[in-house]
């Protein structure tokens, strides 16, 4: 590359610069040497350089970015409807490891699955791999809402990280840290998501930032904003921009089922629809909708109904075996699933329908093994060798549709993706069509 002007001298060697002091003769001076002239200085600054270069090597060989891997697809295209009726069978489509999703997650015509750190949108028909993204951390959990997926991964400070993804095509659209206990799970209520926990909640809006927290705040800025830190916490559910726990506080005989908003004022300052005193401690929330809770107490064998300020409306008896009211779910949240008209509960032996204007108890089905799910005008729900076709009005089983389930005999939750029903089974999503 050429220059203009006056050839530049060797480096090594020094110039006479002329001055003129004050009207004397013009004067040569010998000008100061350039400390970075020398040849050892020279290979000093060339040693600082790649010090600089191998040190970014090996933070970003540590960082996020290192250990991140984004595989993004195409957008699907139309979703297809549910067939206009229940199909006379049901057959395996495909089945895919998901330990993370503690229900099937469909959402935006894509069928998302998270095991061993990965996050994977597939095809709800053939269960192929559109998009993936995966982290070298656990999964916590995996769960979706505004037709985004949810990433919940485990670093030594708990389930902190949270990576939000397009359902359709795997792009990140948000991330943050949090502070999610382990053993966390996603509730949410259409608006904001909150983590479930022991000793805190947090609640986020659509871009991941937090509005809320509740409880035992980590790394707390300003003191005194919680009313209730010492207490531990047990089911949670949401509904219109509310957050539901029933806390368990030292000294107190019974619980409190407080509801909370989930955008209050200010993020640290959590503000109470109510918080109402319970008399049992092992009382659990089963669901909440905009017009109240449901609470089931085990001692009394009653399901509990409350109005949105708080007040008892109703209570039900319940003829529930003792080991149903007994259970307590280890991710807060008691196993449910939302239809069109009802709110479906699985007691652990069987499923009730709670109507979702006042959660007032609709009808019972036994001998079944999740919540179940709405499909084509008609309710599922799983039973021993296969899924039992309900009148959604009246629980009335129209017929039974015989599914192989290989020997599986736990617990099974379920989904809908268009046409394909989906049922987790253990640590597998299976997709039926």
């Amino acid at each position: 590359m050429s220059s203009t002007g006056s050839p530049e001298p060797d480096p090594d060697t020094t110039t006479g610069d002329t001055t003129h002091d004050g009207g004397s003769a013009l004067t040569t001076v010998r000008s100061r040497r350039s400390p970075w002239n020398r040849r050892r200085d020279r290979v000093a600054a060339a040693l600082l350089g790649v010090a600089v270069v191998v040190t970014g090597l090996v933070v970003w060989a540590g960082s996020d970015s290192r250990a991140t891997i984004s595989e993004t697809g195409p957008a699907p295209g139309r979703v297809p409807a549910q067939p206009a009726s229940v199909p006379p069978d049901l057959r395996e489509a495909w089945r895919a490891p998901s330990s993370a999703t503690p229900v099937p997650v469909a959402t935006a015509g894509t069928v998302i699955t998270g095991h061993d750190g990965e996050v994977t949108g597939r095809d709800p028909d053939t269960g192929e791999v559109r998009w993936r993204y995966a982290r070298d951390l656990p999964l916590c959990t995996v769960g979706a809402e505004w037709e985004r997926a949810l990433a919940v991964y485990r670093t030594d400070a708990g389930c902190s990280e949270v990576t939000q993804l397009d359902a359709g095509t795997g792009q990140r659209t948000a991330q943050r840290n949090g502070d999610a206990e382990h053993g966390t799970r996603l509730v949410g209520d259409g608006g904001y998501v909150t983590t479930t926990g022991d000793r805190v909640l947090n609640t986020w809006r659509d871009d991941l930032v937090k509005s809320m927290e509740f409880g035992r705040v980590y790394a707390q800025v300003n003191a005194g904003y919680q009313p209730r830190p010492n207490c531990t916490y047990g089911t949670v559910a949401a509904a219109s921009g509310r957050v539901g726990v029933i806390e368990r506080c030292p000294g107190r005989d019974g619980a409190l089922l407080t509801v909370l908003k989930a955008a209050p004022e200010e993020s640290d300052q959590p503000e109470q629809e109510f918080s109402q005193t319970l008399p049992e401690r092992g009382a659990k929330l089963v669901a909440m909708v905009p017009g109240g809770s449901a609470v089931l107490l085990p001692e009394a064998r009653e399901l509990v109904l409350y109005d949105a300020k708080g007040r008892e409306r109703t209570r039900y008896p319940l003829d529930l075996p003792q080991s149903d009211l007994d259970r307590e779910p280890r991710d807060g949240v008691m196993p449910t699933a939302r239809g069109p008209k009802n709110v479906y509960w699985f007691t652990g032996s069987r499923t009730m329908a709670l109507s979702t204007a006042d959660l007032t108890p609709q009808w019972t089905v036994h001998n079944t093994r999740g919540p179940g799910t709405a499909y084509a005008g008609r309710y599922l729900a799983p039973v021993g060798g296969g899924l039992a076709v309900l009148d959604a009005a009246s629980g009335d089983t129209v017929r039974t549709i015989a599914v192989d389930r290989g020997g599986y005999r736990g617990p099974i939750h379920m989904a809908t993706a268009g046409p394909v029903v989906l049922e987790r089974r253990g640590d597998e999503v299976v997709a039926l069509r």
